[in-house]
């Protein structure tokens, strides 16, 4: 059982930062790759970007790329997203998952994902 809890959000202008985390509990976090989804309102959940157990590849959704890094901390058990040059686009819930393969090809896919977090808001102002 893995338990997983985000923060960083907020509100911040067109063209800011923020960093989000996502702290993980239990000693299995190396073993799980990590994705970060989002869902804005009225719209379906998105995949936004994933990283491999060991942080060994990452892949990005086509509209973060370049914008949102993604990376962990095994030790400290936590996932983070550093989001740069924020758009009112990206404003949306954030999510953090937890899934068992360790293959990109199926980190896009919510359904893959075994443990979520409960989410934490980003607002982007123009």
């Amino acid at each position: 059982q893995v338990q997983l809890g985000e923060s960083g959000g907020g509100l911040v202008q067109a063209g800011g930062s923020l960093r989000l985390s996502c702290a993980a509990s239990g000693r299995t976090f190396s073993t799980y790759a990590m994705g970060w989804f989002r869902q804005a309102p009225g719209k379906e959940r998105e995949f936004v970007a994933a990283i491999s157990r060991r942080a060994l590849s990452t892949v990005y959704a086509d509209s973060v790329k370049g914008r949102f890094t993604i990376s962990r901390d095994n030790v400290k058990n936590t996932v983070y997203l550093q989001m740069d040059s924020l758009k009112p686009e990206d404003t949306a819930v954030y999510y953090c998952a937890a899934t068992p393969q360790n293959y990109q090809a199926v980190w896009g896919s919510e359904k893959r994902y075994d443990y979520w977090g409960q989410g934490t808001q980003v607002t982007v102002s123009s």
